[in-house]
C-alpha cells in the first residue's frame, strides 16, 4: 500500500547528482571557494561547511551510543514515547513492512530512538549505521535530515548526494523537529527516510503536520492530565502548585545555568543568575546540607561574613517560589528538601556504569566555566578530571579520538600519544595526530 505522501518521480525537480558530487568532493579538500559549491543549495552547502570545520568523517557510521536495556530504559521515559502510535498511523498506513519507506524517531540531541517501516529498506539502511540507539547529528555524521533539522530547529529536506556521508548517497530523507508545546524547546526529530519520492513537497507537508500534531497531542495529554489532578477547595493556593516531579540544573558549557522542572503542569525552564546558579549547585553537590558559614565559603570564598549570603538566599527562595516551590532551600543547615539532579552528574554516572562514549556526548562543555565561587572551581575540576581519566584509562579508540577533538582534549598531549599507539600503523589518522603532537612541542 503506497503512502498518501508518494508522488511519481516524473513530478520531482531535475537535480544534477554528478554537480553535487564534485562541489562535495572539492569542499572535502578544503576548497571552500570553488566555484561548483555555488551550485549546491545554501541550506546544504552551509551544513557541510559546519560539518567540515568539525572535522566529521565522511565515510565513518555514526556511533552507537544507546544499546540493550539503555536504550530501551531511555525510550521508555522519552516525551516522544506516548506519541509513537500516532506517528505509525499518520506515516506507515496499513502495513509498515512494505512501505518503501522508513520513519525513524530521535532526541534531541540526534540520537534515533525508534526505527520502523519498510524490511526490506531497513536491511539496507543497516549498513550505514540507521539503527536505533546510533547518533546522527550533525556532529556525528554531517549533513542529514534528522541532524540538520536540528541544528536548524527547521523542517529540512535531503536529497541523495546533498549527504555529507558518502555512505548516505543512495538516500532521501526528511525531518522536521518537535517541541515542547508550552516551552518550545526541541524534544526530538521525526525522519522518513527512502528514495527520492520522500523529498516531494507532499512529504515536507506530512511530515510538519505530523509534527505539529504531535506537539498537539501532548498538550492535550497535559491538559487532561492538571483536569484530573484532584484539588482541595480549603487547599490554600501557593500548596496547590504541583510537585515538581523531576528538576534538573544544567550547568556543563553554560555561564548562566538553566534549571528545568517537570510537574503535571507540564515542564518549565529558568536561567539562573550566576550567584543563584553556584548557590544551587553547591547543595545539589553537598545534599546532607551547609552550614551557612561553609555554603558562604564555597560560594564566595574565605574570609567572606556570611551576612553576604543571606539577601541572596532571600532572593533565590523568592525565584524557585514562583518556578518550583518544592526547591526552596531549607535552612540550618541549608539544604535541598528534594533531589536536584545536574547535567554534571549524569556525566559522572555515566562514567562509572561504563557507558563511556554517552557520558562524552553528554558533556557540554566545563561547569559554569565562567563562574569563579571555589566550590565551582572545585567541582568543575571534579568533572573534568574524573572525564580524563576514564578517557585515558578505560575509553575505546574511537572514543578516545572523539575526545581529542573537544576542547579538553585537543591540547592534551597524553591523549593524543595514547590515540597514536592505539591506532593501526597504516591508520591514515596517524599523521594528523603526529603533526598535533609536534605542535604542542611533546
Amino acid at each position: 500500500m503506497s503512502a498518501p505522501w508518494q508522488v511519481s518521480r516524473e513530478s520531482l525537480p531535475a537535480t544534477s547528482r554528478l554537480l553535487v558530487e564534485r562541489a562535495h568532493e572539492e569542499l572535502l579538500a578544503g576548497n571552500l571557494d570553488d566555484r561548483r559549491l555555488q551550485g549546491v543549495r545554501p541550506l546544504v552547502r552551509e551544513s557541510w561547511e559546519r560539518s567540515w570545520r568539525r572535522r566529521v568523517a565522511p565515510e565513518d557510521t555514526p556511533p552507537l551510543e544507546l544499546i540493550s536495556d539503555e536504550l530501551e530504559e531511555y525510550r521508555l521515559a522519552h516525551p516522544l514515547a506516548s506519541a509513537m502510535d500516532m506517528i505509525r498511523a499518520l506515516l506507515l498506513p496499513g502495513s509498515s513492512e512494505d512501505t518503501g519507506v522508513i520513519i525513524a524517531v530521535g532526541d534531541q540531541a540526534g540520537r534515533l530512538l525508534w526505527i520502523e517501516g519498510d524490511e526490506q529498506l531497513r536491511s539496507l539502511t543497516d549498513d550505514m549505521g540507521f539503527v536505533a540507539g546510533a547518533n546522527w547529528s550533525e556532529d556525528a555524521v554531517g549533513t542529514s535530515a534528522p541532524g540538520t533539522a536540528l541544528a536548524l530547529e527547521q523542517s529540512v529536506q535531503i536529497r541523495g548526494a546533498e549527504h555529507y556521508n558518502r555512505l548516505v548517497h543512495p538516500w532521501s530523507c526528511t525531518a522536521a523537529p518537535v517541541r515542547d508545546p508550552e516551552t518550545k524547546r526541541v524534544l526530538g526529530v521525526i525522519d522518513i527516510t527512502g528514495g527520492p519520492e520522500v523529498v516531494s513537497p507532499q512529504a515536507r507537508l506530512l511530515v510538519d503536520a505530523t509534527a505539529r500534531a504531535v506537539e498537539s497531542e501532548l498538550m492535550v495529554a497535559r491538559l487532561r492530565a492538571r483536569s484530573e489532578t484532584p484539588r482541595s477547595r480549603s487547599t490554600p493556593s501557593k500548596a496547590r502548585i504541583p510537585a515538581t516531579a523531576r528538576a534538573t540544573l544544567h550547568v556543563l558549557g553554560r555561564d548562566r545555568a538553566r534549571l528545568e522542572t517537570e510537574s503535571a503542569h507540564g515542564e518549565a525552564m529558568i536561567d539562573l543568575s550566576a550567584r543563584h546558579a553556584a548557590i544551587l549547585l553547591m547543595l545539589a553537590v553537598h545534599r546532607q546540607g551547609l552550614s551557612a558559614e561553609r555554603l558562604c565559603e564555597l560560594v564566595y570564598g574565605e574570609g567572606v561574613s556570611p551576612d553576604t549570603l543571606r539577601p541572596e538566599m532571600v532572593r533565590l527562595r523568592k525565584v524557585l517560589e514562583r518556578t518550583a516551590p518544592d526547591l526552596v532551600p531549607e535552612s540550618r543547615p541549608y539544604r535541598l528538601p528534594v533531589a536536584l539532579d545536574t547535567d554534571a552528574h549524569d556525566v559522572l554516572s555515566l562514567l562509572d556504569r561504563g557507558a563511556h562514549r554517552v557520558a562524552l556526548t553528554a558533556y557540554r562543555g566545563p561547569v559554569l566555566p565562567e563562574s569563579a565561587s571555589p566550590g565551582v572551581e572545585e567541582f568543575r575540576e571534579t568533572v573534568r578530571g574524573a572525564l580524563r581519566e576514564v578517557m585515558l584509562s578505560e575509553a575505546s579508540l574511537d572514543v578516545l579520538l572523539s575526545y581529542a577533538e573537544i576542547p579538553e582534549g585537543q591540547g592534551d598531549a597524553e591523549v593524543l600519544r595514547l590515540a597514536l599507539e592505539m591506532l593501526p600503523a597504516r591508520s591514515p589518522k596517524r599523521a594528523a595526530l603526529v603533526t598535533r603532537i609536534e605542535r604542542l612541542g611533546s
